[in-house]
Formats: structure tokens, C-alpha cells, sequence
């Protein structure tokens, strides 16, 4: 594909995993996040409050922001964005945690062990 006929639009792939030490001020930073949102409506607003009061993942998800990753990169807006926050059992000496497997293309794995 000449330069011409390449996509103007990236997927940015990112994945991470944190641990939370202080459930409490997760809380209380998402809950002044949601306080501070003058564009948020009144029920929107108690349903967030909710929600982040009862599940830690969910006060997280409002404090994550991907405008935040890339609002300040030059040459790029973001044109659409979506994310998730889950709890999970996590261990990082288990092979299912490995970074790299997503690196590698369907058909790259077979070319490589053939």
C-alpha cells in the first residue's frame, strides 16, 4: 500500500492491569470526578455515584480517561474510544499473562513452528 492509500485511522491496542491498594480513594477521585462534570445530568450523575460507590472497577473506569493518553500527542485526535474495567484473579507467573502472545499473527505462530 503506497503512502497515499494508507489509513489515516490507528487502532491503539492497550491492556492493563493494576492493583489497587486503596479501594477508598479510588472511590472518593471518582466520585469528585463525577461531582466536578458539569455536562453530567442529574441522573446520570446518581446512577455513576452508584455505581462507583459499589464496585471499585467501575470507580476506576471513571477515572481512566483515553483522551488522557493521547489529548496531548501532536498530530492526533482521537476519533472514537471505548473501554472496560473488570476485576480478575491475576498472577503474573502464569503463562496466560503473557504479554507478547498478542504480538503474534494467526498464521505467524504456524509459520514459525513449521
Amino acid at each position: 500500500m503506497s503512502t497515499e492509500e494508507t489509513s489515516r485511522f490507528v487502532r491503539l491496542r492497550v491492556e492493563l492491569v493494576v492493583e489497587v491498594d486503596d479501594r477508598e480513594a479510588v472511590t472518593r477521585a471518582a466520585l469528585a470526578r463525577i461531582a466536578n462534570d458539569p455536562d453530567m445530568p442529574g441522573d446520570e450523575r446518581t446512577h455513576a455515584e452508584s455505581a462507583v460507590t459499589e464496585d471499585t472497577a467501575e470507580a476506576l473506569a471513571y477515572l481512566v480517561d483515553p483522551f488522557d493518553l493521547v489529548g496531548e500527542v501532536p498530530g492526533v485526535e482521537l476519533a472514537q474510544a471505548s473501554w472496560s474495567s473488570e476485576h480478575i484473579e491475576y498472577d503474573p507467573d502464569s503463562p496466560d499473562w503473557d504479554l507478547d502472545e498478542d504480538d503474534v499473527e494467526e498464521g505467524e505462530e504456524e509459520e514459525a513452528a513449521g
